[in-house]
């Protein structure tokens, strides 16, 4: 699905914003990606895979939008900082942060290695601090700001084979409420998007089966199925002067999962 065939939100609070994404090239990332630029943004985006991310970028200027496209592993934390103040001084300092990638590689509890720990911790946690503090002390000084954190109802519902990624997306939310203290009072939100069973490319080349989403639709309330858009429609709730008096709280975009 593409906003042009939805009828969204306009949010006028968006036009012309500074929003930085993570992971911004695939998946959630790049509706995320499409969705703020069609809003007027002026979005700056990572991710590891340059050959999508380039391809991404092409097309939104194509359409006379305003994305820019720096290739980066988030892991390396000095590499990742200065990509994001590269951005800033493409687009003006970040009024939005999407701290949205992450990997969900399936692993066994009993295999991993002290390496593979600290591997998985910093591409689905670590470099969420280190972005929100690359860009908080300019919101600081513009005196507001939303920074967006993903989680996933994956430890909520306890997924099977993803121990260190449940554990990563569970101390999300604590991140959240622990940054939300320390930026609120200089008018900075921050909240924890937390998506459901997304249907993406991803998944469903890797895992994703008629069985396996016909059980997905028995577990939630709502009929259908959640698809990156619909991910990006909270995502721009949140980051809008819409929610000026929302702060560390978690938004589940799950369609009423029955246990999360």
């Amino acid at each position: 699905m593409t906003p042009s065939k939805i009828a969204y939100a306009r949010y006028p609070s968006l036009q012309a914003m500074p929003v930085i994404i993570s992971g911004g090239a695939s998946g959630i990332g790049a509706a995320l990606v499409r969705n703020f630029a069609d809003q007027g943004a002026r979005v700056g985006f990572v991710d590891i895979d340059q050959t999508a991310g380039v391809a991404l970028e092409a097309e939104l200027a194509a359409a006379g939008q305003v994305a820019r496209f720096i290739a980066c592993d988030i892991t390396d934390t000095t590499a990742y900082q200065a990509a994001i103040h590269a951005l800033g001084d493409a687009h003006g300092d970040a009024l939005v942060l999407i701290n949205n990638a992450a990997h969900d590689q399936r692993h066994g509890w009993a295999d991993v290695t002290s390496q593979e720990w600290d591997d998985r911790i910093a591409v689905n946690l670590k470099h969420a601090f280190f972005a929100i503090q690359a860009v908080a002390p300019a919101m600081i000084r513009a005196g507001r700001g939303s920074i967006i954190n993903t989680g996933s109802i994956s430890w909520m519902i306890r997924t099977p084979m993803l121990p260190i990624y449940e554990t990563a997306k569970a101390a999300t939310h604590g991140l959240t409420r622990a940054m939300a203290g320390e930026l609120g009072r200089s008018g900075v939100r921050v909240n924890t998007l937390v998506p459901g069973a997304v249907i993406t490319d991803r998944q469903l080349e890797l895992w994703l089966t008629k069985e396996s989403m016909r059980d997905i639709e028995a577990s939630q309330a709502l009929r259908g199925h959640i698809y990156p858009d619909d991910v990006a429609r909270m995502a721009m709730f949140l980051a809008a002067d819409d929610s000026a008096m929302i702060s560390g709280q978690q938004f589940l975009v799950d369609a009423g999962w029955a246990s999360a």
